[in-house]
């Protein structure tokens, strides 16, 4: 809890902050990378600083657990951290990592604020910092602990069994534990990161969701490659498409990730665009393993059938459940689509069941109408779960 003193200062100046976040944000990943270039070439991701979608997720994050500690000083935002903390997970954050962050995040807000920054202003928002780093240190902490791992030391070496071209633009690729021992457990819904080293000599660390069910013997990764070449968007998902095959190595780590599926046998909702579908595919093979009874409403779009990654099987696992339908939207639909399932995905006409828990993953644009379409249906906003793909935006963008 933050401090009346440093409450009343952080009242004052989160409009200027806010205001200014952006700019922060930007100064303090050039001082990062200025002062330490290897974290840039070894462990943030190069597409997303590109395209600035790190440093919006980074600014929305404060802005908002800044904005929490003075306006509900009693409730922790533990979603908003627990989101965050499973990413860091992934990639094997340490604690002596957040002095150095706070040394040059403090450093751009002094720039950017200049004399507006007092002695005050500087302890004030220093709090803030610190209850924010150290509970996301705590959570972090229990989250190595229950993958039996160290923090810095998440990754095993795993080899590709075998690959499957779902799609002209997704290939999935079977994957186990290079050393024989038994693959972690995981919960449908968790990814994993992976590491790799491009040709550059850089080892870039990127996020793919298990689209395996947690009792298979083998792990599932499907990577959808991304159409950025010549730059550093796709630079991941384009080298594992054109050289992984079976036989490859690659390096994996612990599964993470709090999109999982509740201990519920209420109704679901599973909702994806995109590649957004492979948690889904988890989640039912999950629910199909355990014989799930309550009803299970599939929603995904795309933009055509040919383009709907995991098709087959998205409608195989719907169909083994036994109360539950798929509804496909498809922008470019195939012969014979129906006029109310072309088009973006509308819930419209769709039946949503009383105590329904939602699960959404895909574009952010797509989660976001979703979601507004499932409140004005009356399934509460603590209902409705979401993961994002990359840094989280949606707090970003309001």
């Amino acid at each position: 809890m933050l401090s009346e003193t440093s409450t009343a200062t952080v009242r004052a100046t989160l409009p200027a902050v806010g205001a200014a976040i952006g700019d922060i944000a930007d100064l303090f990943y050039r001082k990062l990378f200025d002062a330490h270039p290897e974290l840039l070439r070894d462990f943030f991701n190069r597409g997303n600083q590109a395209s600035g979608a790190q440093r919006r997720a980074l600014a929305g994050s404060i802005a908002a657990f800044a904005t929490q500690l003075v306006e509900h000083p009693g409730i922790r935002p533990d979603v908003m951290l627990g989101r965050i903390a499973h990413k860091h997970a992934s990639l094997g954050v340490t604690p002596d990592q957040y002095p150095v962050v706070h040394t040059h995040l403090f450093a751009a807000i002094a720039e950017v604020l200049g004399d507006a920054v007092t002695p005050e202003v500087a302890a004030a928002w220093d709090e803030v910092y610190w209850l924010m780093a150290n509970a996301l240190i705590a959570i972090e902490e229990r989250l190595y602990a229950q993958q039996g791992v160290v923090a810095g030391n998440v990754w095993r070496d795993w080899e590709v069994t075998g690959r499957v071209e779902e799609t002209a633009d997704v290939a999935t690729f079977q994957i186990r534990p290079a050393d024989g021992a038994p693959a972690p457990a995981f919960r449908p819904g968790q990814y994993v990161s992976v590491q790799l080293e491009l040709p550059d000599g850089a080892h870039q660390i990127r996020q793919y969701s298990l689209s395996s069910a947690p009792g298979s013997e083998l792990r599932s990764i499907t990577v959808k490659r991304v159409r950025g070449e010549g730059t550093p968007d796709g630079e991941v998902s384009a080298h594992l498409h054109a050289r992984l095959r079976a036989g490859d190595r690659l390096r994996v780590s612990a599964p993470y990730g709090d999109l999982v599926l509740s201990d519920t046998e209420g109704p679901l909702l599973l909702a994806s665009a995109g590649i957004g579908c492979t948690p889904m595919l988890s989640m039912l093979e999950h629910l199909a393993a355990t014989g799930h009874r309550a009803p299970v409403t599939v929603v995904h779009g795309d933009h055509s059938p040919d383009d709907h990654a995991l098709r087959t099987d998205h409608a195989r696992l719907t169909g083994k459940l036994p109360d539950a339908t798929a509804h496909f939207w498809y922008e470019t639909p195939a012969p014979g689509q129906p006029a109310d399932r072309t088009g973006l995905v509308d819930l419209s006409g769709v039946p949503v069941a009383s105590g329904t828990h939602a699960y959404l993953c895909g574009p952010l644009p797509f989660m976001r109408a979703v979601r507004t379409q499932l409140l004005a249906k009356g399934v509460p906003a603590s209902d409705i779960h979401y993961e994002v793909f990359g840094p989280d935006l949606w707090l970003a963008q309001g």
